[in-house]
């Protein structure tokens, strides 16, 4: 009996270390040498591979594991949440991470820079430097929540749906007591509550 539960956890755990080996070695050959749309998505798709390759190398040994149908079943889930987990926590953070980039930035710049000077360095350095404008086009436009048509960015339906979901997320699900500059307040529950009303001169006709 002993034995018998020593070998199915053996044998998950080699089918894990093996998902986890193809997970690295597709993204690795993703990043280094295939066109990646959006970071996030080329991570998601590469955790769909390393699943599929994984589930056919259990399929060939089937006869000598010891898992049943169902224990298979179940570790593929753990396969496709452990790859969710990689591409949201991993390349997506390091992709899109502002602390990271605060770190960076303070690195390169000797170790300091002035507090009061931080706001101009987003706006001069950030934003250029991560082409960060770029970036969330192109992911929302790959998401299909925004369209640009002749020169003008605008949500699609799917998009108008997403965001009265956040916005009601946000007012409902996070912090009212969040501390910002030594200071607990509720600001970023409403973020658009103090901002200037009517057109701002960027609109489209």
């Amino acid at each position: 009996m002993y034995y018998h539960f020593l070998m199915k956890y053996l044998s998950a755990f080699l089918l894990t270390a093996a998902f986890s080996i193809f997970l690295a070695v597709f993204y690795l050959l993703h990043v280094w040498y295939l066109p990646v749309d959006v970071v996030f998505y080329g991570a998601l798709v590469d955790t769909l591979l390393a699943t599929v390759v994984a589930a056919g190398l259990m399929l060939i040994l089937r006869k000598r594991l010891r898992l049943t149908g169902f224990e298979g079943c179940l570790l593929i889930v753990v396969w496709l949440l452990a790859g969710y987990s990689f591409a949201i926590s991993g390349p997506a953070v390091l992709d899109r991470s502002l602390s990271f980039y605060i770190l960076e930035k303070l690195q390169q710049r000797g170790g300091g820079i002035r507090e009061d000077a931080m706001a101009r360095m987003f706006i001069d350095e950030y934003i250029p430097e991560m082409r960060l404008i770029d970036v969330r086009l192109t992911e929302q436009t790959q998401s299909g929540t925004i369209e640009i048509v002749n020169g003008c960015v605008r949500l699609t339906k799917k998009g108008q749906e997403l965001a009265s979901l956040s916005r009601f997320l946000r007012t409902h699900f996070l912090p009212k007591h969040r501390l910002l500059a030594n200071v607990y307040t509720d600001v970023l529950v409403d973020p658009f509550a103090n901002s200037p009303k009517g057109p701002q001169g960027y609109e489209c006709h």
